[in-house]
C-alpha cells in the first residue's frame, strides 16, 4: 500500500512532521478504529480521526439524534433529527473523505457481543455514556488484545485514558472502576448539564491519544494507565496513574 499523489497532498501538514513523516500517515491508512458512541465524545473524535486519514472505521452507537444533542455533537444538524447517530455520523465520513471505509453498527453493545463488534479493531476509542457497556468494551478489548482509549465528560470535566489492559502489568479501565457500577449509577448530562466546548476537548483529546497510540511510539510514551483529567473551569489538567489491580477480573489473567 502507498500514499497516492492527492493523499500525500491531503495529509502533507502531517507528513512534515517528523514524528509522522510518510510512514506514520501510511499506518494511520491502514488503521482500523472502533468508536463506542458517536455522540458528545464520538462527534469530535470522529472528526479528528477521520481527517488524520484512519482507513477504516466502524461507528457503533443505538441512539438517535435528539434536539438536545446538537448544542455539543459536532457532526449533526436539525435535518438529522430522528436519525441513526451512527448512520447519519457515517454519511458525514462519506462526504468528508469518499477514500476511507467506514462501517455504520446501530446496535446497543453488551457484554454479549461487546467482542463481535470489536473484531478487527487495532483500537478502540470509547466515548459512550454508561459504565455497563464501557466495562463491556473493556472487557472485550482485553480478550481481543486491542488498545482502548476511553473518554468521558460532564459539566466542566473530562477524562481520557488509555488503556492496555491485555499486557503484562498494565491496568484496564475495570481496574479504575471496578465491579459496581452499571448504567443505573451514571450521571447524565441532561441531569447535571454540559459545556458543549468540553465535550469537544475530551473528544479531540482522545482522537490525539488514539492517534499517539496507533504510531507505535513516534510519538513518545503511550501512557498506558495515565488518566488525565481536564478541568475546563480553572482551566488546567492533571494525570493520575490507574495501578493495575491484581484481583480485577477484567484482565487478572493478562
Amino acid at each position: 500500500m502507498s500514499l497516492t499523489p492527492e493523499r500525500l497532498d491531503r495529509f502533507a501538514r502531517h507528513i512534515v512532521l517528523p514524528e509522522i513523516g510518510g510512514t506514520g500517515q501510511l499506518a494511520l491508512a491502514k488503521a482500523h478504529v472502533a468508536l463506542v458512541g458517536v455522540g458528545g465524545i464520538g462527534s469530535p473524535a470522529l472528526q479528528y480521526l477521520a481527517a488524520a486519514g484512519i482507513g477504516k472505521l466502524t461507528l457503533i452507537d443505538d441512539d438517535r439524534v435528539d434536539a438536545s444533542n446538537l448544542q455539543r455533537q459536532t457532526i449533526f444538524a436539525e435535518t438529522d433529527l430522528g436519525q441513526l447517530k451512527a448512520e447519519r455520523a457515517e454519511e458525514w465520513v462519506a462526504r468528508f473523505d469518499p477514500a476511507l471505509q467506514v462501517q455504520a453498527v446501530a446496535i446497543r453493545v453488551t457484554a454479549e457481543n461487546a467482542s463481535a463488534l470489536i473484531q478487527g479493531a487495532d483500537l478502540v476509542l470509547d466515548g459512550c455514556d454508561n459504565f455497563a457497556t464501557r466495562l463491556a468494551v473493556s472487557d472485550a478489548c482485553v480478550a481481543a488484545g486491542v488498545p482502548l482509549v476511553s473518554a468521558a465528560v460532564g459539566r466542566f470535566q473530562g477524562q481520557v485514558a488509555a488503556f492496555a489492559g491485555h499486557l503484562d502489568g498494565q491496568s484496564c479501565y475495570r481496574c479504575f472502576v471496578g465491579d459496581a457500577f452499571d448504567a443505573d449509577d451514571c450521571d447524565t448530562c441532561a441531569a447535571d448539564g454540559m459545556l458543549g466546548a468540553m465535550a469537544g476537548w475530551a473528544g479531540t483529546f482522545a482522537a490525539l491519544t488514539a492517534i499517539r497510540v496507533l504510531l507505535g511510539g513516534a510519538m513518545g510514551d503511550p501512557q498506558w494507565g495515565k488518566l488525565h483529567l481536564l478541568d475546563g473551569l480553572a482551566p488546567g489538567m492533571r494525570t493520575m496513574t490507574i495501578a493495575k489491580d491484581a484481583e480485577c477480573r477484567g484482565c487478572k489473567g493478562a
